[in-house]
């Protein structure tokens, strides 16, 4: 009888083991909500309802699907460069040994993400003039200079004109440091491939520069690579608007194989159309500057703790 009575207490011991074990495993996983905020390799940083700036560890055993059909239920499979910045999502995970959250699933909307996409079309308008306000800054800096050089040389005339001269310049730094904050990211460095008419095919010629510009990226810490496209307006837009799409995956292709750029890398290629149009179309030369694809490597900020050098 005591020989039962030790097994009976031993089966009821071994199954409030199980049932703590059992109820820690499922502590563990949950569901969170949020807005993703940026990606660096393969951390997402989500906007969540109980933290801004939630931490999300991908990896390659990700699931990413877009979910589909009237109720939802159904999913279609995504490629983790879907995953960008202003993409609302759903995500289930588990917290690994270092209570850091690993994603196991990953699912958004179509909608979200066409939303997303419009989002990060329109950033880009807001990059080109914010790269042409610092070109105006940087001239204006040059005047300055001249003026000083002209000031040393009519030295009675240097206490009147010094303090206009040291306050035109203080603003003018300031206005090089906003503008020169580019959203979420700094561009540490740029590639332009141009294209044939009608062409999707990338010349041979631009390879190595886009393997070259694979390798340097690897210096940056916290490096994302950003592929865009573009066509002349020559044509319908629904024609420039695929061959900007095809265009820019062709180069994407090129980093990913031939540069072993890693996808959790690669921001998800952006088919720019005949928007951003940076040479005239009334001219042969003017079109040709504008069938292009600009492949720029991109460090976020939150990475890099400190403003870049000017140029840099």
């Amino acid at each position: 009888m005591k020989a039962i009575r030790f097994v009976g207490m031993a089966a009821v011991v071994m199954l409030s083991i199980m049932s703590v074990t059992s109820g820690t495993a499922v502590a563990q996983s949950s569901n969170v909500q949020g807005v993703i905020k940026s990606r660096s390799g393969p951390d997402m940083i989500l906007n969540t309802s109980q933290d801004p700036n939630m931490i999300v560890l991908l990896t390659d055993s990700t699931d990413v699907g877009q979910v589909e059909g009237l109720l939802k239920a159904r999913s279609k499979q995504m490629s983790m460069a879907a995953l960008i910045p202003g993409l609302a999502v759903s995500v289930d995970g588990v917290y690994n040994n270092q209570n850091v959250f690993v994603a196991r699933k990953v699912r958004f909307k179509g909608s979200d993400l066409k939303q997303a996409k419009a989002i990060q079309a329109g950033m880009h308008d807001t990059n080109v003039q914010v790269q042409k306000n610092q070109q105006e800054l940087q001239q204006q800096n040059d005047e300055l200079k001249a003026q000083n050089e002209a000031l040393q040389k009519h030295q009675e005339a240097i206490e009147a004109n010094q303090a206009k001269i040291a306050a035109n310049q203080a603003a003018i730094d300031a206005a090089v440091a906003r503008f020169g904050q580019l959203d979420d990211y700094y561009i540490m460095d740029e590639v332009t491939v141009l294209f044939g008419n009608g062409k999707i095919k990338v010349d041979p010629q631009y390879v190595s520069q886009l393997t070259a510009l694979a390798q340097k990226a690897t210096t940056v810490d916290g490096y994302m690579i950003e592929v865009k496209g573009y066509a002349s307006a020559v044509g319908s837009a629904a024609m420039n608007q695929k061959l900007s799409q095809e265009r820019a995956q062709n180069v994407a292709n090129i980093l990913l194989q031939q540069g072993k750029v890693p996808l959790t890398r690669m921001l998800a290629p952006g088919a720019m159309g005949e928007s951003d149009q940076v040479g005239t179309d009334k001219t042969v030369e003017g079109q040709a500057e504008n069938r292009r694809v600009v492949v720029r490597v991109l460090q976020n900020k939150a990475i890099a703790g400190v403003t870049p050098k000017q140029g840099q």
